[in-house]
This record gives C-alpha cells, sequence and structure tokens, in this order.
C-alpha cells in the first residue's frame, strides 16, 4: 500500500527526504533489516544531533537533522516494499519522534539561556503544529485509500497485524496516547468538522505542509547555522498564529 495513492499526492515541503528515503528502503528490502531497526538508527542521529547542538557544531546538526528526516522516511518506506507495515513501527515512529523534539528543543533553551516554562511553551508549539498537519494528513489518507495504520482517531488499541504482538502494540499504543493525546484532543476541539471532509485540495496541503516534522527540523537547523539560535523558540512560538489561518482557510474556504 503506498502512502497516498498518486492522484492525491501533493508537494509536500517536509518531505524533501523522500528520494533518498526510497533509495535506502529499495537497498534494504531482500535484507533482514526491519522498519524498527531504521526507527532505532534515526533516533540515534536524533541524539547525535543534540550533542553537536551542546558543542556548537551547527553544520554537524543540520546535517544530521537532514539525516534523521530521511531515515525517518525511510522506515515507513521499508514497511512498504517489505509489505510489513505493522501498528508498533508506526507508534514507535511517533514515540522517538516527540521525545526527540522535546530533547532538542530544551537543549536550544539551554545554550540560549531561555526559561525553561518559555523552551517547553516553544515545544508545545511544535508539537501543536505537527499535529494538525497530520490530523489533515491522515484524513486524506484514510479516505483516499492510503497508508492505514495511522488513523484519524487514536481512541482504542488496535488489533496486532501479522507479523507482530499484540502486548508490543498494546504498551506503545497507551505511550503514544499520554504522549499525544492532548495535542489530538485540542486540535480535534480547533477544528472538529474536518474529520468528515472527504479531501482536501492539493495546494491545501502543500500549504499546511510546512508544519511537517522535516521542515521544521530543517528550519532549526538552518537557524542555527545562521547563527539565529536565540531566535528560535520565539520563532516557533509565533509560527504556531498560522494554526488559525490554515484552519480559516479549512473552513471558509473548503
Amino acid at each position: 500500500m503506498t502512502k497516498l495513492p498518486k492522484a492525491h499526492k501533493f508537494f509536500d515541503v517536509s518531505d524533501y527526504g523522500r528520494p533518498a528515503a526510497r533509495f535506502i528502503a529499495n537497498s534494504l528490502q531482500k535484507t533482514s533489516f526491519t522498519p524498527i531497526h531504521l526507527t532505532l538508527i534515526f533516533s540515534i542521529v536524533g541524539l547525535l544531533a543534540v550533542a553537536c547542538i551542546f558543542l556548537e557544531f551547527f553544520w554537524a546538526v543540520l546535517l544530521l537533522l537532514i539525516l534523521k528526516s530521511v531515515l525517518d522516511a525511510a522506515d515507513g518506506e521499508l514497511a512498504r516494499v517489505k509489505k510489513t507495515p505493522s501498528y508498533t513501527g508506526r507508534y514507535l515512529d511517533s514515540i522517538a519522534d516527540i521525545l526527540l523534539n522535546l530533547i532538542i528543543i530544551m537543549a536550544i533553551g539551554i545554550i540560549t539561556d531561555q526559561h525553561i516554562g518559555i523552551a517547553l511553551f516553544g515545544f508545545f508549539c511544535i508539537q501543536l503544529q505537527g499535529t494538525l498537519y497530520n490530523y489533515y494528513y491522515v484524513i486524506l489518507r484514510n479516505n483516499m485509500g492510503g497508508d492505514r495504520t495511522s488513523r484519524i482517531f487514536e481512541e482504542s488499541i488496535p488489533v496486532a497485524l501479522k507479523g507482530e504482538k499484540q502486548k508490543n502494540v498494546d504498551i506503545l499504543f497507551k505511550i503514544y496516547k499520554i504522549l499525544y493525546g492532548g495535542f489530538d484532543k485540542l486540535i480535534f476541539y480547533l477544528d472538529p468538522r474536518a474529520s468528515s471532509q472527504k479531501s482536501f485540495p492539493n495546494w491545501f496541503m502543500t500549504l499546511v505542509s510546512v508544519y511537517g516534522l522535516g521542515f521544521q527540523l530543517l528550519i532549526i537547523g538552518v537557524m542555527l547555522v545562521a547563527g539565529w539560535k536565540d531566535y528560535i523558540i520565539p520563532f516557533f512560538i509565533a509560527y504556531s498564529l498560522l494554526i488559525f489561518i490554515f484552519i480559516g482557510i479549512r473552513k471558509l474556504m473548503l
């Protein structure tokens, strides 16, 4: 199953790593490498980027964050080419992403002497932005015959797919709900009727993709290299204003 049928694919500014991700997945298709191995590797790459933030090796941070984005896409691509979708991989990927985001933002807060409350609010804003993008994207994927391992409403523990253990799915789902449940509920509160919309125009999804994790990480890396480290957290707080613009466009025009 493809992530999204060809007729509904849009230009995703956050998905710049997809060509390299497909190459990696195709290269590993006939090996014993699993998508979970790639998830663990991108987690290590993310932690290396954090270490480089503290060392102020900002070019290394940029390159590592780009590599992390590529590998983040590659685990899903590998699951598709091997035809081994799993909820274990889906939830583990999301858990790794949110924990890395928290650590990255807190590291930036530390090296810029930002108050911990401001840093945590910056993390909250980044996650809320990403949740809006994922909300619309998952609605589109579910309604248009794309990959369904991500559900619009993660309310109940899914039945394990072939090749994975139900116990692992149960544990990871509960962790996912603790970490993401509040963000999901808030975005649904802001735009509940979006879930009943069948699809979204490609131009709209391209606009919202500026909230994709890959693009967020690219912004962080570029701002560090440019010497704007003090402005990263304030930028993402202000960047959240687009949430209301995107929701307004969806309600008024679509």
